[in-house]
């Protein structure tokens, strides 16, 4: 449960009306929606792009954002999120809605105008959730013979290990590169397609998984990659990229509507390479979009004021400046493989 102590920041009696009346539904709204986190049986994993995670760019994020993005991400035990800005304060603020038993890891700043000042990150709840030590930002490598420099990612790809109950995974996020309003623009299709072939070419040294543990076999872990791929539909060919290299989509998530707004268009996705080991799909996963509970069309008249400071944006469009331009995309997957592993050992 995340913390609520701040309401007593927001004095104006109206407002913190508001933020509680908001927060109780999506509370509501979350657990008809999203299923409750157990302390061992399972993994609640999110990704979500957070808008322009905090630049500024249309007024900084006000207290009841934080308070709805907090609860948001407290329904999840991992999260990994993009277009976090260059202030780290956004996540240090989150983490304090989170509670102290949540953590993040986080990249440096991308350089170069494509990569927008943006960092990408993984928020954790450390009860359910280890992080067993590797963190690293990828880059292409020269290919043989090269004479060019290699055009590298417009935002590297952020690459973590975790342990939650048996089973270990590491998690690649992405922000691809968008360019072009079109469902196949070139660079996406080649960053798409360099990380897909990069992360399976390296599966093995990447799965986080003990390697060796005396007299046992070695275990494998999961390899995953998510985040924003700008994806336009799962028929595109930067979709068939990433299933060409070995990547799966589960079919839970192949049910689920588009990630963005208007829930037609693909951006975000997750998937995995090859199989999964100790990690489960349980048949739940989804979209959640908390526009039908927090920032609502009819509620447009409450921020005349909010707006009034940067004037030019429609109520719907200055609303993904305060929450975002996608919906989080989630998955449960089961972690007890204590069953299996013991028939095995007969």
């Amino acid at each position: 449960m995340p913390n609520y102590t701040d309401l007593k920041h927001i004095t104006d009696a109206g407002a913190r009306g508001r933020v509680i009346d908001g927060l109780l539904r999506l509370r509501e709204g979350l657990a008809a929606e999203v299923p409750a986190r157990s302390a061992t049986d399972s993994l609640l994993l999110a990704t979500w792009n957070i808008r322009e995670f905090d630049s500024g760019k249309y007024g900084f994020r006000p207290l009841e954002s934080y308070f709805y993005l907090a609860e948001i991400m407290s329904r999840f035990d991992l999260v990994a999120v993009q277009e976090v800005r260059d202030g780290l304060y956004p996540l240090q603020r989150i983490r304090r809605h989170l509670g102290s038993w949540w953590d993040f890891l986080v990249t440096d700043v991308t350089l170069g105008r494509s990569g927008n000042t943006e960092r990408m990150a993984y928020l954790f709840d450390r009860r359910k959730v280890d992080f067993t030590g590797l963190a690293a930002e990828l880059v292409l490598p020269e290919p043989a013979g090269a004479t060019d420099d290699v055009v590298q990612f417009a935002r590297s790809p952020y690459v973590a290990s975790f342990r939650a109950g048996w089973a270990y995974l590491t998690l690649a996020t992405v922000h691809i590169y968008y360019g072009t309003g079109t469902a196949d623009d070139p660079r996406r299709l080649r960053e798409i397609t360099a990380l897909a072939k990069l992360i399976a070419k390296n599966a093995r040294g990447l799965s986080g998984a003990p390697q060796y543990e005396p007299g046992q076999p070695p275990r494998p872990g999961n390899v995953l990659i998510l985040g924003d791929f700008n994806i336009f539909n799962r028929r595109d060919v930067t979709m068939r990229a990433i299933t060409d290299a070995g990547f799966l989509v589960p079919d839970e998530l192949q049910a689920v509507p588009g990630s963005n707004v208007a829930k037609d268009r693909h951006y975000d996705q997750i998937a995995y390479y090859e199989k999964l080991t100790a990690l489960q799909p349980t048949g739940r996963a989804g979209v959640f979009d908390f526009y039908r509970h927090v920032y609502t069309l009819d509620q447009e008249a409450d921020y005349a004021g909010e707006r009034a400071e940067r004037p030019g944006r429609s109520f719907k469009d200055w609303r993904t400046y305060r929450m975002s331009d996608h919906l989080p995309m989630w998955i449960e997957f089961g972690i007890d493989d204590g069953t299996q592993y013991l028939r095995a050992q007969r």
